[in-house]
């Protein structure tokens, strides 16, 4: 009886172990909101060096995000995801090499990109 419960014990302990490990995977396709893209996956190849490049798209600061810039942005440097950041929007801190990150104003402006 003592080992059955010291075996469950380490098999939970080892489950909750691995549910916290992180890797870079590609994100599951969203859903894309139209003229407010939050997260969206492209089945396109990314880029040969497979990381993103913010530097890329420095020419698109200022522009309105839509879904169409935000996709040409994503092409462009190479991202395989890309997420819309607002002000005040809560947000993941892990880090993705691979997602492009666009920072916007209120009226979806885009501020700056960044990759992460």
């Amino acid at each position: 009886m003592y080992f059955k419960s010291i075996s469950l014990s380490l098999a939970l302990a080892g489950l909750l172990l691995a549910g916290c490990s992180s890797a870079d995977k590609p994100a599951a396709p969203a859903a894309v909101a139209p003229a407010a893209a939050e997260e969206s996956t492209s089945a396109a190849a990314p880029s040969v060096s497979g990381t993103c490049d913010a530097a890329a798209v420095a020419s698109l600061v200022g522009k309105t995000a839509t879904v169409a810039l935000v996709e040409q942005a994503k092409r462009q440097a190479g991202a395989e995801t890309a997420r819309v950041l607002r002000p005040q929007d809560p947000m993941t801190m892990d880090y993705n090499s691979r997602r492009l990150n666009i920072d916007v104003d209120a009226t979806d402006v885009v501020k700056q990109f960044t990759c992460g």
